[in-house]
């Protein structure tokens, strides 16, 4: 029954206009391929990569810096190459793309709760819940995302210098929601301010309907567009800022490197020769950042007709 259910869903979604959109868009499938092999080789980096290149035990020194197989010197087993402690490029990719993807989207899942609950509070209630909340906006921009991340990732390093992997990875997730609600806050509160005069808002009102109710049942359904399409943009951004930090040393811990450590690592072997030690990740990089913001952009597209 459930199957049923499931298949009647994802049919009446392939044959909608959204459905419709992405189909006849070459641009959106090939992004969607490309987000969809990188998300799947890094889900399932246990299985699919050909080396663990974090097991101690697997590693040989012997094949550090190899280049890649197509180039003189290389080696089939290890098709990118290898890394100045020889552990295989390729399955280094996926494991790092692994943890950049988690905190991408765990800080954006975040900043969304955060961010369409203080903004329904803002535009639903007003008065000085408003006025609060927007200034509270203002100061947050007032400050470069990046450096806010810097500050409270460096300062939970100094307080717990001894921290597990897990409380690493909760600050930096931490870090980089503490500006990115603010861009959902704002534009679930100019929606929420449009709905909230609508009849259906007013006749649930007339009809005793809590506002708790009206905010989670009626405005919140109606004001998902916009912030869907800023959340697939956001995952992109977040993904970079997550690079970011980590190439700078305050990301991921070196025991678990992502994408952005292993740019920093390649980027001491660059000017010697061993370009492909940070290359392939840097491509890796861009290549799911640029997938999830052509996603993004045809989501805004299918779901505002007037764009189409």
């Amino acid at each position: 029954m459930e199957a049923a259910t499931t298949a009647s869903w994802f049919r009446r979604a392939w044959q909608s206009d959204v459905g419709y959109s992405f189909r006849t868009s070459p641009m959106a499938v090939a992004a969607a391929a490309v987000a969809l092999v990188c998300v799947f080789c890094a889900v399932f980096a246990n299985v699919v990569a050909p080396h663990n290149p974090f097991d101690l035990a697997t590693l040989e020194l012997s094949d550090a810096l190899l280049p890649p197989a197509w180039i003189e010197g290389g080696n089939a087993r290890y098709p990118l190459g290898t890394d100045d402690q020889g552990r295989d490029i390729l399955s280094a990719l996926m494991f790092g793309a692994r943890i950049s993807l988690l905190v991408g989207l765990a800080s954006v899942l975040l900043s969304v709760i955060v961010g369409v609950t203080l903004g329904l509070l803002a535009g639903f209630v007003g008065g000085t819940a408003d006025a609060f909340i927007m200034r509270v906006c203002d100061v947050m921009l007032s400050f470069p995302a990046i450096l806010v991340a810097l500050l409270i990732a460096g300062v939970s390093r100094a307080l717990f210098p001894n921290g597990s992997e897990y409380l690493a990875f909760g600050v930096l997730i931490i870090a980089i929601s503490l500006t990115g609600w603010v861009q959902y806050a704002r534009t679930v509160r100019g929606s929420t301010l449009v709905e909230r005069g609508k009849e259906y808002v007013l006749a649930a009102q007339v009809t005793g309907v809590s506002p708790l109710r009206i905010m989670r049942r009626h405005v919140l359904p109606n004001i998902l567009g916009p912030v869907m399409v800023l959340a697939t943009i956001q995952v992109a951004t977040a993904i970079v800022t997550e690079a970011t930090l980590s190439f700078l040393g305050v990301g991921a811990p070196p025991n678990s490197p992502s994408l952005g450590t292993l740019i920093q690592v390649g980027n001491k072997f660059l000017f010697s020769g061993n370009w492909w030690i940070t290359v392939f990740p840097g491509a890796m990089l861009v290549l799911i950042a640029l997938s999830v913001n052509l996603l993004g952009d045809w989501l805004r597209d299918a779901l505002n007709p007037r764009l189409r």
